[in-house]
């Protein structure tokens, strides 16, 4: 009998099927794709992402990727940048990474079925079931996991253009409406993804309101075809259920707009590697529910400012003129800051912003 069956092989499925190997457990994961999954996203990990792949035995800096130091804003007439306090994020491809990822679980000893549907969910012999099948999550329907105190989502697409990278920076460009991040993936590709409430609009339309990036953009051969998804902000009541645990975007997820979603992902396997282990899943709902709480608060400010333009103009002057607050904004955002020392941040921003 298996102990752990996961269930969906993407980037957070595999991480948790390595994370429960790595404790002793004997894994299974079933995916009806094969590999590379590929899936449009932002495609930036974040300095404690890197750090818990790491933590995996996966050291992504090994991959054909792009270190980057820090945010950049754009909007508004202004600019405004921060880099992380500790160690730098990483841009990599999507399907390069679910390839590393697919290998490593392959060397540790994982029982990979690609091609493969789980089947009925109630057949399944193992102690432990993680549902990893995403935002319209199978597992989560099955275990009735699927109450939620918030539900919202938008739509994101992305592309890849054949390019030196600028800048060692993610840029994010705030418009009306949407939002156009420009990510380093490669020494030669960038990734431009595009978010915003408009199921029609795309990366190509979105430009028009960023001339500057537009002109840099402008006669870049494209080195991938444009892709989409839906981009949920979902917090489920419970993420535990009996023996079924729910990771990634099946537990519920923050806006794509805080670029925490891989970073947040493999946070979790790594917590419900530990509770499997001490036979308790209580321990990873609570883990659960802190590891999110951070994006959770971040993803619910920077929807605010996309919503309201008189606040994204105030903002975003704000921390221009006081780029010290968007430092510990971004610190907070890493998992570097203490919570009284983000309130403070929170507080003189507040003060900036109705004074400006």
């Amino acid at each position: 009998m298996t102990d752990v069956f996961v269930i969906g092989g993407g980037p957070v499925g595999l991480a948790a099927a390595i994370a429960a190997r790595r404790k002793g457990f004997r894994v299974s994961l079933t995916d009806a794709l094969s590999p590379p999954i590929d899936k449009a996203c932002g495609e930036g990990v974040l300095p404690d992402g890197v750090e818990a792949a790491a933590s995996l035995g996966l050291h992504l800096t090994d991959l054909d990727s792009f270190a980057f130091r820090g945010i950049r804003f754009l909007g508004e007439g202004v600019s405004v940048e921060a880099d992380f306090p500790h160690g730098a994020g990483l841009g990599v491809r999507r399907t390069t990474l679910h390839r590393a990822l697919a290998d490593r679980a392959e060397r540790v000893g994982v029982d990979l079925r690609w091609g493969c549907s789980a089947g009925a969910l109630s057949d399944i012999p193992a102690r432990w079931i993680v549902g990893a099948d995403g935002t319209g999550s199978r597992v989560r329907r099955w275990a009735g996991l699927d109450a939620s105190l918030r539900n919202s989502g938008r739509y994101g697409f992305r592309l890849h253009l054949r390019m030196k990278p600028w800048a060692d920076y993610v840029e994010i460009y705030w418009g009306a409406g949407c939002q156009i991040y420009v990510t380093p993936v490669a020494p030669d590709e960038v990734g431009v993804a595009l978010i915003s409430s408009d199921p029609k609009l795309r990366v190509e339309d979105a430009l028009a309101q960023f001339p500057a990036l537009s002109a840099r953009l402008e006669g870049v051969p494209r080195s991938s075809s444009e892709r989409g998804a839906f981009t949920a902000s979902r917090q489920l009541r419970r993420v535990v259920r009996g023996n079924v645990a729910l990771i990634g975007d099946a537990s519920g997820s923050v806006d794509a707009i805080t670029g925490e979603g891989l970073s947040l992902g493999f946070r979790q396997a790594l917590a419900l590697a530990d509770a499997m282990e001490r036979g308790d899943l209580a321990l990873y709902q609570s883990a659960h529910r802190r590891l999110a709480s951070r994006p959770r608060f971040m993803a619910r400010f920077m929807l605010t400012m996309d919503s309201r333009a008189w606040l994204r103009r105030r903002t975003l002057a704000a921390l221009a003129s006081h780029p010290e607050i968007f430092e510990g904004l971004l610190a907070m955002h890493v998992g570097a800051a203490r919570p009284l020392g983000f309130a403070a941040h929170c507080m003189a921003l507040g003060w900036r912003i109705l004074g400006a």
